[in-house]
């Protein structure tokens, strides 16, 4: 498909094609993946780990995020761009949801919005949607949350855990969601939730069955080496060839080797 994509394309592609999804926080990192066809790229409130340095995403804010998307959105003409709502920027109220919501459309060009959470969510997506913003719904392992889920253990291994998790699931798409990311829960309530829903699901650590799938750019290059989940598959190991390229300078400065004679004037 080389036409511009859209939540709307997001839906017809369901049952029909796998949906390729990365994370970008600048706009060199988003030229490459819309020039190579991704379908669509999240500028995650993870820049808060693998850009910022910190522990958790909480400590992202709105302005950053803005920031993060207006760069990507010089990079991008045919991927669906949806920015990440980071953390007390939908929580606080409906209302607060809109404004936050607003501004990723408005001044950084997003074309869609990404919100943790499920049934508790459902005004602010019914709120959002009805203001003409898509929304992308997210369930399972929410990093928001982490402090309440006490760590990063898989969800939804339990039968009440998974049934709360397929009614989220049919709240949000009820409430207007056009797609949900589903993080870190077992691959068969994940092809479930698939097979119930008429929206795509996004996994990531939720198996094959999913609609589509969805990475953080510095995980599958092998950028970001602090851990790596079970579900990160390293398509790349930057971080090496970035070690050993910076050595090699390192060494020519040194050594007067670099500059040469022919990178002078």
């Amino acid at each position: 498909m080389n036409e511009k994509m859209t939540a709307e394309h997001f839906r017809q592609m369901k049952s029909q094609e796998k949906i390729a999804v990365l994370t970008a926080y600048d706009y060199l990192t988003a030229q490459l993946l819309d020039e190579v066809g991704i379908d669509a790229i999240l500028v995650g409130d993870s820049v808060g780990m693998v850009f910022s340095g910190h522990e958790t995403t909480l400590p992202v804010t709105m302005d950053e995020i803005v920031y993060h998307t207006k760069a990507v959105r010089r990079g991008v003409k045919r991927a669906l761009l949806i920015g990440d709502l980071p953390f007390l920027s939908f929580q606080v109220s409906p209302e607060d949801a809109l404004v936050n919501a607003g501004r990723l459309l408005q001044e950084a060009g997003a074309e869609a919005v990404k919100i943790e959470g499920g049934q508790r969510m459902v005004e602010t997506i019914g709120k959002l949607t009805g203001a003409g913003i898509p929304v992308m719904g997210h369930l399972g392992l929410t990093p928001q949350s982490i402090h309440q889920f006490g760590g990063y253990r898989v969800r939804g291994k339990s039968q009440d855990e998974a049934q709360r998790l397929i009614q989220d699931a049919q709240a949000i798409e009820k409430a207007g969601c056009f797609s949900v990311v589903l993080e870190k829960i077992p691959s068969d309530l994940a092809g479930e939730i698939s097979q119930r829903l008429k929206i795509p699901t996004i996994g990531i650590g939720a198996g094959p069955e999913c609609d589509g799938q969805v990475l953080v750019v510095h995980d599958m290059l092998g950028l970001f080496e602090k851990f790596k989940p079970r579900f990160v598959r390293r398509y790349a190991r930057l971080a090496e060839q970035m070690r050993g390229a910076f050595q090699a300078y390192i060494q020519d400065v040194k050594e007067a080797k670099f500059p040469s004679p022919e990178e002078s004037y």
